[in-house]
């Protein structure tokens, strides 16, 4: 019997275990899992009895394979959460489906909604350019920003930078509001030293001419600040976070008679000639090496490559240059959130309604901020008293916020709190929880222009099959890792060699189109 290793249990490499098992009986599969939760990025955190999503996941895909992926895994709800059936709110239901407040195997049908905090005021998210907008933008702004769009149709930049790109499509005024400082924020470099392509991967058009026409017509939006219908789109959502799902694939994939090793991690990867013999990892301190057949890894590739033998000098020194950006959150428990709710949506509490909120004030260091109550009501332990937040911060491991205690974290993340009048006082906070993610989110710059000359090295590796994010270095969604793994299971099982169409996911034009992003921060898009 061949045997399949797997590196990682996030998204893409359960997938790839379960698609494995599910197809073929003729082949053994283990995965290795550092850590000891399911997931990778998306999993779910518990503490105390409230839980946070880590970087925020929405479940929204038009690719039919993986939404009857989900579907299996996690059928629709049938009934009302307990927050639509205290507000008396209409939600979508499937017939048939389980009631989330007697089963926990469900997944929910919730409301987008994520705005910027900009200047103590909010703007839609991805933007739109109606007249809340405008009035939030002010005249004078709303001037500068049409004049510069219209330069920026007439004289266009050379792209060489992720600046020159979102210039080019949004003027120097928009792109300094709302692009500069968020995304400077987010990388820790300037948008003029990051790659274009990573825009080009995410970042949709608009036409600001139309929305600005469109935007001094009365009919274009509602008054008072409300969040207009077409605004709010669905998505899925597990009853207890998105790492629910990746535990309940994980027992699956166990009772197919796959194995999965937590606390496993792989240090070597062993090597002969263009050929992949197995792994090496370490457990409970001992080191064990594995022999396989096929090596699937959603490990990051600088640290794929590290652990290989006998790895060419050129390709070696790409993979080493490869940058990363890590993250801290910060879930807080309030008993009340400033914030007032001037949409027409109903919440308990009525806290806003939002997902999550961007925040580009300049005078903070904060991210962007989730609010878990929003996301399903069962994250958190006592929704009609408490509100349960996560403040998200970007950092490099190692760096000034990453070395701090959790305390010192702590202290300063509700101090920015208090800044930007999401609490009156410090004093407010019942309780917090610090969480850090390394190698959260793989950056578009120093050697990642030679990206394609890594990925020629890596595809003569005939054994060798990398999916995921952290597998590809490319932003990818859940449901982009989760297409990695479905295209390279049709490969191993076919006896197909090339490996293109593994890396075409989330390159080629129907990957752009059919799906759309769930993890917040790789959402900087303009609809």
């Amino acid at each position: 019997m061949k045997k399949a290793l797997i590196i990682g249990a996030g998204p893409a490499g359960l997938t790839a275990a379960y698609e494995l098992l599910d197809k073929s009986q003729d082949i053994e599969v283990t995965i290795f899992e550092e850590s000891d939760k399911f997931g990778g990025i998306s999993r779910t955190v518990e503490y105390k009895g409230n839980r946070m999503d880590m970087g925020g996941h929405r479940f929204f895909s038009k690719v039919p394979e993986v939404n009857e992926w989900w579907d299996k895994m996690l059928p629709k709800q049938g009934s009302p959460s307990y927050d639509d059936i205290v507000l008396k709110r209409t939600s979508t239901l499937t017939e048939g489906g389980p009631d989330p407040e007697i089963e926990d195997k469900v997944m929910l049908r919730r409301n987008r909604i994520s705005r910027i905090f900009f200047n103590s005021k909010f703007f839609d998210y991805p933007i739109s350019l109606k007249v809340e907008t405008f009035t939030n933008m002010g005249l004078g702004n709303t001037i500068v920003a049409g004049f510069s769009y219209i330069k920026s149709l007439i004289f266009k930049r050379k792209e060489k930078s992720l600046e020159d790109f979102y210039v080019n499509r949004f003027g120097k005024k928009l792109y300094s509001m709302f692009f500069e400082h968020y995304t400077e924020n987010l990388w820790g470099r300037h948008p003029s030293q990051i790659d274009p392509s990573w825009g080009a991967q995410r970042v949709k058009g608009v036409s600001i001419m139309a929305v600005l026409a469109n935007a001094f017509k009365k009919k274009s939006g509602k008054t008072g600040g409300k969040v207009e219908t077409s605004l709010i789109e669905e998505f899925s959502y597990p009853k207890l976070g998105p790492g629910q799902l990746w535990d309940v694939t994980a027992a699956e994939i166990e009772k197919k008679g796959g194995k999965i090793l937590k606390g496993a991690k792989v240090i070597k990867i062993n090597k002969d000639g263009d050929h992949l013999t197995g792994v090496t990892y370490v457990k409970d301190g001992q080191e064990v090496t594995v022999e396989g057949d096929y090596i699937i890894s959603s490990m990051p590739i600088k640290d794929l490559v590290a652990g290989m033998n006998d790895v060419p000098a050129d390709p070696a020194r790409i993979a080493a240059g490869l940058p990363y950006r890590d993250y801290m959150t910060l879930g807080v428990l309030i008993p009340h959130l400033n914030l007032v709710n001037k949409t027409n949506v109903r919440t308990i509490g009525n806290i806003v309604p939002d997902n999550w909120v961007y925040v580009h004030d300049r005078n903070v260091s904060m991210g962007r901020f989730q609010i878990y109550n929003n996301w399903s009501p069962y994250l958190v332990k006592d929704i009609d008293h408490t509100v349960w937040m996560g403040l998200e911060y970007f950092c490099n491991e190692g760096d000034s916020m990453w070395s701090m205690t959790d305390d010192e974290f702590a202290k300063m993340a509700i101090k920015e709190m208090v800044k930007i009048n999401l609490i009156d006082e410090e004093s407010e906070v019942i309780d917090y929880h610090v969480e850090r993610v390394k190698k959260a989110y793989p950056a578009y710059f120093d050697t990642y222009d030679e990206m394609d000359t890594l990925v020629d090295y890596l595809n003569t590796i005939d054994n060798l099959y990398c999916v995921g994010r952290n597998g590809q270095h490319r932003y990818n969604n859940i449901d982009h890792s989760m297409c990695t793994s479905f295209e390279t299971v049709k490969n191993i099982l076919s006896g197909t060699s090339d490996r293109s169409n593994i890396w075409s996911v989330n390159t080629e034009k129907e990957y752009h189109e059919s799906t759309e992003s769930e993890s917040g921060q790789d959402e900087l898009e303009i609809d």
